[in-house]
Parts: structure tokens; C-alpha cells; sequence
């Protein structure tokens, strides 16, 4: 008796994470990756795009095209869509706080190549509660942007049936330290903020099929086997959450479906070929067991620990999956798990740990009231990694064991083994958007705002004159600004002034040791040492500055801490206004030799005098730069002992005021 499958499982979803510099460019890049076998397309959009503003505006300057593609108006989305038939294909948009508009101007590109909105598939990621948490590129307060998101739920059951509207991201929850657990309370907690404020949009009888067209978006680490487990009970919730919360009933509609990245977070800097085997194991977490396997995939590069992958690496990670589907027997078994007791057990364990703090979500009020709760417990996650990492109770390669190597060949040659975005393309994004705005119809395009402007204010769908915008010519900047007049500014919170603090004596000899020095250094300043952590530009990765600011402030600091998306001008404000010894600027975008030292002219010209240090991925070429630019120290993912980063800070501001060092 043959224990294999009649016919074997079919491969899943095979994408590439992929966009930069311009829509050209990408639709050059999505081609060559589609013609290697990638199977469906997924769009990396730039930080301008995904927080709504136009490459022309001051917050868009150094992060246009760099870590993503900058799609600006319908003609930059018939650019990147050139030559890819749409109704044939399938694309996932990582896209949140401006889904309702990039959703529309790719509609409207389908429309211009006679293809029906009926016939499109794909996803648009559109999960707003998680960039509260963890990403940081939301544009509206939480109510209003998740009137947008059941307004676009809505519209596309009906319109766009094929369509995954939302994407409810679990991934960045992981990127931010969620353990298995929180992974799948808060993404649980997520999708049933999404579903009751959908309710409230669409008839009682349309929710089945609402609930049909959640997917989810998950992260899988290196702990393949706990992942896998975590996959099954997120499966296991999901149909219960269906059957018991929203009354489905439909085998179908209730299947838990899910895409995947595997881990970013535990890629390293250090040793980087060894982030290749950490990518495969990864993947067997999402695909060894058939009854959890995943139906669309994307790999990292190896080398996303230090900048923008190129084509090559893309390709890398595309035949990993094409290995693994093609040339091992994976696909040819039933569900390799079933009776067994370990993972019987690791799910169920999982499930009971899932459900408790689903519990206290829910007693917060649910995910958007209970985002502070949420932030600030990922805050407390990330921490306890870090200081298992730095202790050696967690082992991560080359990191803090087997760290003796040679040097890797992979990361030699002039390029240093990433791709960089030609700074020029700024001023040609710039100069295009323009163009476009000369050319356009300007009528047009003010009875068009004007329309979204007063939808805005009721309770009608935002999708009809959304699309509308799209046709006329308005760009992604003018339709957000819209949106903000009509629904106001927000700043997400930061999770730091909540984390739990830690105390003098409570197990790291190291850090009490910065602790007298950092009194020390006090007592001759006359009064605490005070750090500023910035993040200037677009940026909203903010668990590295979460982390810094948490273990200045455990180290006796004072801290200022705002959060992310300030200007130059703000961050040099804060900084004359509340007095501070040295300031830690954050970014990971990719934007450092543009925004560090424009940051550094505001502080100049605001007049203030503190030693400027920085922390991000920053390529080997970039540092000399930057060190003549001004900044004193910088850090790089490498640099994983945030004690002594403390230390070394605390000695740079010693050294700045004269204070000798101890004896």
C-alpha cells in the first residue's frame, strides 16, 4: 500500500518580494522575475507611497524609491503593470494605510487593458492595526482608517470577488518580538476588529463571504517545528472564531489562508551566507505538514541584514522554493503531522496561550483599544530576545557563538553585495510628477477631491470617488491630504513609557556597572544625563529605537522618545528645547546618507552642540561619510550588546564635557 497521494499536492503561490527606484525599473525587475518562474507578482511599494505623500513633498526626501517602488498617480501604476497581463495574474500589493487608493489606480490599469474588475486576483495587505504596532506607515487615526478598510472590504466582495481586500499581517508582529502566542492572539484579536467593523457596512447575509476573503500574512522562524504548530492552531481559532463569533458554517469560507515571508528579524549581519540555511529551514515550517501548508510564499535574500537585495539574490531565494517544490517528494505525501502526539500537544499548548490573551485583548476592548496594551508587550518581547541574545541563553549563530570566520565572498566587490538605489532618481520622480500634474485636466481633478472630500464626511463608501480620483489624475499625496483634513492626524504609541522597567540589581552586572557611570557622569553634568532617540523621515520600523530607548532609560538616562516620522527641524527642536547630552538617530530604509546630515544642519543652525550617534543598516561604504559628516559613533545590526552601545554613549558624553573618565 502505497503511503503517498493519488496525485501530489500542487505547488504553492511563488513570489518576490521586489520594487525599487522607479515603476519602470520594477516592471523591468517583475518581468525578468516572472520569466525565472515566479508564479505571482508581490509589489514592494516605497515609504512615500505607503504613508500617502508625493515624492515632491519635504517628509518624502531621501526615502523616494528606496525601499520600494514610488507609484504617485495611474501613471506610475500603468508603468509598473506595462506589458503584465492583469487578468491573468496574481498580485500582492504590500500596501496598508493608502490600500483604498493603490487598490483603485490598479483597477483603473486593469480597466485599460480591457480587463474586468471581476477578473482580478490578488491581495492588498491593508492591515492598519498592525502598523500601529509594529510598522509604522499609517496616515489616519484608527477609526477613520478602519472606515477605509471595511469600506474597501465592501466594495470589493461585491466588485472585485476575486480579491483579497485584507491581509491581516501577523508577520511585522514577529519582526516587533511577538512570541508564538501573541502572534496569534493579536492577529486573532486584528481580524475580528476587522470583521465587526465590516459588519456594520455590508448586510448580514454578505458576511460569509466577507469572511471567506480574510487572509492572513504570517511570519515563520527558524524554530520550524513550534512554527509549524503555531500555523495549525492559528487554523484551529480561525474556524472556531468563524463558526461561534460570525456563524459560518461553510467548510470553505471557514479554511484558514494564508501567504508567508519567513523571518527577517533573526537574518544577521555577521557571517551572512548563513542566512541562506536559516531561509530554507524557515520554509519547511510552511510547507512540511499539507493540512497547514501555505498557498503563496515569499523568501527574503540573504543579504536583507545589509541593504536592498539585488536580482541575483531574488533569484537565490526564488530557486530555493523551486528546489524545494520540485526536486524533494514534500508535495507528494498527505499531512505528514497527522496522529502525531508531539505536535497534538505543542498545538494544543499553543491554543491555550492563544485564547488567554485573546481574553485580555478583549477586556482592553479589543485590538484598536488595546493597541497601548499590545505595543507595549511587544516592546517587553523584543527585550527579553535581545537579553537572551546578549546573555547566551539564546544561540544565534556567529553572533554570540561560533563567531570566529572568514570573510564572507559573497559580501566583496564594489557593490558590497546589495544593490543602491541611484540617488538620482529622486529628482527624476520629482521632475515626472510634475509633468503629470501639467498634463492633467486640473477641473477634473478638483470636482474629483472635492467629491472625496465630502464622502468622507458621511457614511458612503469611500471606494466610488476614491476611484473617481484615480481616473482624473489626482495623485497618492492630494488623495491622502484630502483624507487627513477630513479625518485629522495621529501618532501611534510608542510602547516605551509602558514597558515594564528595569530595576538596579535585577541580573545584569553589566548594566548596574553603566548604571554608576551614567550617576556618575550625572553628578558632574549637575544633573541626569538625557538622551534624544529620533527617527527622521518615513522610516517606521521602530523596534531597534524601541529597544535603545528602553535600555537608556533601564541604564538611568533620561530619554526623550517621540516615536517615529519627525523632520530634521523637529527632531533639532526637541533637542534645544528639552536640553539633551547626545542624540540617537534610527533609520533602516536606506535614506541615511540623505537625511543624517540634514538633520545634522538643523541642529547647527537650532545651535545645539550634543554628539549625534546613529543606528541602522548601513552599508561598510556609507560609514566614512557619515563619521566626516559629523556623527560620532554608528551602529549597525552587528552591534546586537545594547549594554554596551549604553557604555559607549555614556563615555562619548564624558569625553564631550570634559568629564575624565573613572579611575
Amino acid at each position: 500500500m502505497s503511503h503517498r497521494l493519488p496525485e501530489p499536492d500542487r505547488p504553492w503561490m511563488m513570489r518576490t518580494y521586489a520594487g525599487h527606484s522607479t515603476a519602470a525599473m520594477s516592471n523591468a525587475l517583475y518581468r525578468g522575475n516572472l520569466a525565472k518562474g515566479q508564479t505571482g507578482l508581490s509589489v514592494a511599494f516605497d515609504l512615500p507611497t505607503q504613508t500617502g505623500y508625493d515624492p515632491d513633498d519635504p517628509l518624502a526626501h531621501g526615502e523616494v524609491g528606496k525601499v520600494g517602488v514610488p507609484v504617485a498617480h495611474l501613471g506610475d501604476m500603468r508603468a509598473l503593470m506595462d506589458g503584465i497581463p492583469l487578468g491573468d495574474m496574481n498580485t500582492s500589493m504590500t500596501i496598508n494605510a493608502t490600500a483604498a487608493w493603490l487598490l483603485a489606480l490598479y483597477v483603473v490599469a486593469a480597466e485599460e487593458q480591457n480587463v474586468e474588475a471581476r477578473s482580478l486576483q490578488g491581495t492588498t495587505q491593508n492591515d492598519i492595526v498592525k502598523e500601529f504596532l509594529a510598522r509604522g506607515t499609517y496616515a489616519f487615526p484608527p477609526g477613520p482608517s478602519m472606515r477605509l478598510i471595511a469600506d474597501m472590504i465592501a466594495y470589493t466582495v461585491t466588485e472585485v470577488p476575486k480579491w483579497n481586500p485584507i491581509n491581516i499581517c501577523s508577520y511585522h508582529l514577529q519582526e516587533a518580538g511577538a512570541t508564538p502566542v501573541q502572534e496569534i492572539a493579536y492577529a486573532m484579536s486584528n481580524a475580528i476588529a476587522v470583521l465587526d467593523a465590516v459588519a456594520e457596512r455590508v448586510p448580514a447575509e454578505r458576511m460569509g463571504a466577507v469572511f471567506s476573503r480574510i487572509s492572513f500574512f504570517v511570519n515563520a522562524g527558524v524554530r520550524f517545528v513550534e512554527e509549524h504548530a503555531k500555523l495549525r492552531a492559528m487554523g484551529v481559532l480561525w474556524e472556531e472564531i468563524g463558526r461561534e463569533r460570525y456563524g459560518i458554517d461553510d467548510e470553505r469560507a471557514l479554511r484558514f489562508r494564508y501567504g508567508v515571508q519567513v523571518n527577517s528579524l533573526g537574518l544577521t549581519e555577521q557571517q551572512p551566507e548563513n542566512n541562506v540555511q536559516r531561509i530554507v529551514l524557515e520554509a519547511l515550517a510552511v510547507t512540511l505538514g499539507r493540512d497547514a501548508r501555505a498557498r503563496a510564499i515569499q523568501l527574503p535574500a540573504w543579504n536583507e541584514a545589509l541593504g536592498l537585495p539585488r536580482p541575483w539574490d531574488q533569484q537565490w531565494s526564488l530557486r530555493i522554493q523551486q528546489v524545494l517544490a520540485y526536486e524533494t517528494d514534500l508535495l507528494e505525501y498527505p499531512d505528514l503531522f497527522e496522529g502525531s502526539k508531539v505536535m497534538d500537544g505543542l498545538v494544543a499548548e499553543l491554543l491555550e496561550g492563544a485564547r488567554a490573551e485573546l481574553a485580555v485583548v478583549a477586556e482592553h476592548g479589543g485590538a484598536v483599544e488595546a493597541v497601548s496594551y499590545m505595543k507595549a508587550a511587544l516592546v517587553d518581547s523584543h527585550r527579553d530576545r535581545i537579553r537572551r541574545i546578549e546573555s547566551g541563553e539564546l544561540t544565534v549563530v556567529g553572533i554570540n557563538r561560533y563567531t570566529e570566520s572568514e570573510p564572507s565572498p559573497l559580501a566583496t566587490g564594489e557593490d558590497g553585495g546589495i544593490l543602491t538605489v541611484d540617488p538620482g532618481v529622486e529628482a527624476e520622480q520629482r521632475a515626472a510628477l510634475r509633468a503629470w500634474r501639467e498634463a492633467r485636466d486640473a477641473s477634473a481633478v478638483d470636482a474629483a477631491l472635492a467629491e472625496l472630500a465630502r464622502v468622507a464626511g458621511s457614511d458612503e463608501n469611500i471606494m466610488g470617488p476614491t476611484l473617481a480620483c484615480a481616473r482624473a489624475g489626482v495623485t497618492t499625496g492630494e488623495w491622502a491630504r484630502t483624507l487627513r483634513e477630513a479625518f485629522g492626524e495621529y501618532r501611534a504609541p510608542t510602547g516605551v513609557g509602558e514597558a515594564t522597567a528595569g530595576v538596579r540589581g535585577s541580573g545584569s552586572v553589566e548594566l548596574d556597572v553603566v548604571r554608576d557611570e551614567v550617576e556618575r557622569v550625572g553628578e558632574a553634568l549637575g544633573r541626569t544625563l538625557k538622551i534624544l532617540v529620533g527617527k527622521p523621515g518615513l522610516d517606521g520600523h521602530s523596534n531597534g529605537a524601541e529597544q535603545i530607548a528602553v535600555r537608556a532609560r533601564d541604564a538611568g538616562m533620561d530619554v526623550v522618545y517621540d516615536g517615529i516620522r519627525l523632520t530634521p527641524a523637529q527632531i533639532a527642536k526637541s533637542a534645544l528645547d528639552e536640553g539633551v547630552h547626545v542624540i540617537g538617530l534610527s533609520i533602516l530604509s536606506g535614506s541615511h546618507r540623505e537625511l543624517i546630515p540634514t538633520v545634522l544642519e538643523a541642529l547647527a543652525a537650532a545651535g545645539v552642540d550634543a554628539p549625534v550617534v546613529v543606528g541602522g543598516i548601513i552599508p561598510d561604504a556609507d560609514v566614512a561619510p557619515l563619521k566626516e559628516a559629523g556623527v560620532a559613533r554608528i551602529y549597525t545590526p552587528k552591534d546586537f550588546e545594547l549594554t554596551r552601545i549604553m557604555r559607549d554613549i555614556v563615555a562619548l558624553v564624558a569625553e564631550r564635557n570634559g568629564i575624565a573618565a573613572p579611575a
